[in-house]
This record gives C-alpha cells, structure tokens and sequence, in this order.
C-alpha cells in the first residue's frame, strides 16, 4: 500500500476526522498509488493517522474513510459502510413509493457515493476515481441489501472533471426507470402520502428531482395561504405544490426550461389541485426586472435558483448574481409579505448568504426580519468533522 506523509504541521485536520486532503498539505508521497488506491496517511513525524482513498489528479488527493489502523478499505468494508447508511434512513423505506437519499458521501463515510432511492429504484453517482473504480463492487451491495427493479447511473456532475473521469449515463442493473410517480419525505416520523411528484431519473435535474427540498416544501408553504405566490427557478414545482395544498390563492411560476415548468404543471394535476397558475418560461432576472417596471406585487416570493459557484475563484460573481436576484424579489413583495430565498452553493456560507440579503435589503430600502433558517431535509445529513456537507442554506424573511 502506498503512503502520503504531510508536511509538518499538517495533521491537525486529519486527526478531528475532517476526510479531506489536499495536495498543498502533502510532503511526499511514498510508492505509486493508482488513481482510486487506498493509501495510509502519516504524519512527519512518522505516526499512523488514517486510510483513505488516492486521486491522481484532483487537488484533493486524499479522501479519508477510516481512523481505525485494522479497518481495510475493502468489499466488506463497502458492504456495512452502505447498510449502516441505509439503516439512518429505514423510518422511510416502509413506504415502497418513498424517494429519499440513501447514501450522501463523506457525510455517511464513503466519500464519492451518492445514492438516491425512488421507490423501487436506485439512482447512483460514483463522483471520484475510487468510487468509479469500485463501481461493480457498489452495484453489488446494493442489490444484495435492497434487491431494486434498476439501478441508474447518473455520474454527470462537474466534480468528476477534477477526476479526470468523464460522465458516465446509464442503465447500471435491472431495468431502466421510466417517468414514475414517487412520494416525498417530510420528517422522521411522517410520510407523506398527500404529496406525490414525477420524477424522471434519466433525464432530470441532480438524480430526477431536488431531494434536499423536501422538509422546506412544506415550511415555505405554511406561509402561502391565500398568497398571491411567485416561485421562481420552480423547476418540477416543488415550492409551487406545496403553496397550493396550503391554499395559495394563485401561483406564477418562472423556469427557464418549458420542459420544467410543463412537468410542474402535471405535478399539480397528479395531486389533483386546480389552482390559478402562470407557467413563464424564460430568464428570471429579466422577468423580475420586468415585473418590478410593471408594478407588479406578491404576497410570497419563492428563489430556489441552481448553484451559482462551482469553485472559489466565481464566488465574488456569484455574490453579485445571488444580491441582484433577491433586490429584485424584495421590490415585488408587498409589505408584511414573505422572501423565502436560498442557497446551493457550498462555497457560499450561511453567514455570508445572510450579509448578501441584508445589502440586497438595504439597497431596497425594505426592513427585513429573518422568520426561519433552513438547511437540507435530514436524509441529507451534515457530518459534524465535515461542516461542508452543509450546502444548502435558506431563510424565510418577512418583508415591511
């Protein structure tokens, strides 16, 4: 097995079990490890400290899986890493129609593996070498453990450019999903039948619909009674199903794809709410500004747009991107109206996600009172030595 000793000074993160590595921190890196190899992290001074897996070309060259010297990074390993995820989330898959995340990378202790179930099938993204090179390994826990109709892979995020791997898209195992109905999460104790979305697992956003969304649905919700409610980026219609069963009393939805804002149209009818709606499709920034010279209001201003950094050199523009956006939604709220406002870029903390508000607010002249803070649905969970994990941040403003 290869070794990777860190430069003096360097071990500090790797001893509080913060999985990551960087190639900055690395002194020398003893044999020649394969792209995806399990390697042994030293400290200088020659002491053991954790196993984790190599990345030739990232920089982020090690991912760490264990802090157990007897621990081996192998079959079995992968075996009761993958059912120890899933057992975190049985209080959902009683429910043979529920979609949920099974397995969420370095939050559940396998860096690279992200694992979706839609009902009776299984959507995979293997993100790094070591996971790519361990895929027929993974497909084959997941059968022994779950026994699922398919398994699909949707390896098609950026982050797999940094390993040197190219998308990968495709019928895994079983039988290829077609465009299903599946149930969302809303808690640890609950289901929920009442809420029912199509899902397009080949072709859709992330794994087929934003999964992380789930328990913020329903909290943005509550505030949409009798609202006149404008959800922009609306995708599949999440935000938009859940103010109408809260009795919304009418709904504008923006997206940019005529493809989205149909599929969140037949979400409406699958759950059998005829409400007032507008499906505008085009630039949400445009059509703001163009609301805003049109005097138009709301009562509920819904932004869920997608991730606007993907790497820390774009974060002073994608700052600049997520304060135009919410100015202009705070032009169109009515007073006492809601702002609920989000963000999925990692890059982006809750502090600073919170500073870009308060100038948005500022420059619009409107007192904004923070009502909640959201983060992801908890089949998402945040990995304490990993506060990464934490991505996605909202808040519910009152608006005056």
């Amino acid at each position: 097995m290869a070794t990777v000793i860190l430069l003096p000074g360097r071990e500090r993160p790797v001893i509080q079990r913060h999985p990551w590595i960087f190639s900055g921190a690395i002194a020398e890196v003893r044999g020649n490890p394969a792209p995806g190899a399990v390697v042994d992290v030293y400290a200088h001074d020659g002491s053991w400290l954790a196993r984790g897996f190599w990345s030739s070309t990232s920089q982020l060259r090690v991912r760490l899986a264990t802090w157990e010297r007897t621990q081996l990074l192998d079959e079995t390993w992968l075996h009761e890493a993958i059912a120890r995820a899933i057992t975190g989330r049985e209080k959902w898959l009683h429910n043979p129609a529920i979609a949920c995340r099974l397995v969420f990378s370095e939050s559940d202790g396998i860096p690279g593996l992200i694992v979706d179930r839609y009902g009776c099938y299984l959507v995979i993204q293997l993100l790094t070498q070591a996971m790519a090179t361990r895929a027929d390994q993974v497909i084959k826990v997941l059968v022994d453990l779950l026994a699922p109709r398919g398994i699909y892979e949707r390896s098609d995020a950026e982050v797999r450019e940094k390993e040197s791997l190219p998308p990968a898209v495709g019928l895994r195992w079983g039988e290829a999903p077609p465009r299903l109905p599946v149930t969302l999460i809303t808690g640890l104790d609950q289901l929920a039948s009442e809420r029912r979305m199509f899902a397009d697992l080949q072709t859709g956003q992330k794994t087929g619909i934003y999964l992380d969304q789930a328990i913020n649905h329903l909290r943005v919700g509550a505030y949409c009674s009798d609202a006149d409610t404008l959800d922009c980026f609306s995708y599949a219609g999440g935000f938009a199903l859940a103010a109408a069963r809260a009795g919304a009393r009418q709904l504008t939805l923006i997206d940019a794809s005529a493809e989205a804002l149909a599929l969140a149209a037949d979400n409406l009818r699958l759950n059998d709410l005829s409400i007032p709606t507008e499906l505008v499709e085009g630039d949400a920034f445009q059509i703001l500004r163009q609301y805003r010279n049109e005097h138009r209001q709301f009562d509920v201003v819904i932004l869920d747009p997608p991730k606007f950094v993907h790497q820390q050199s774009h974060l002073q523009r994608a700052t600049r991107g997520y304060k135009d956006i919410n100015l202009q939604a705070l032009h169109l709220i009515r007073s006492g109206g809601i702002l609920a406002t989000f963000s999925c870029s990692g890059l982006v903390s809750a502090d600073l996600f919170q500073k870009i508000i308060f100038g948005a607010a500022i420059d619009a002249g409107r007192d904004v009172q923070i009502l909640e803070r959201l983060t992801q649905a908890p089949d998402h969970p945040v990995l304490l030595t990993f506060p990464e994990s934490e991505y996605l941040k909202g808040l519910i403003c009152r608006v005056w």
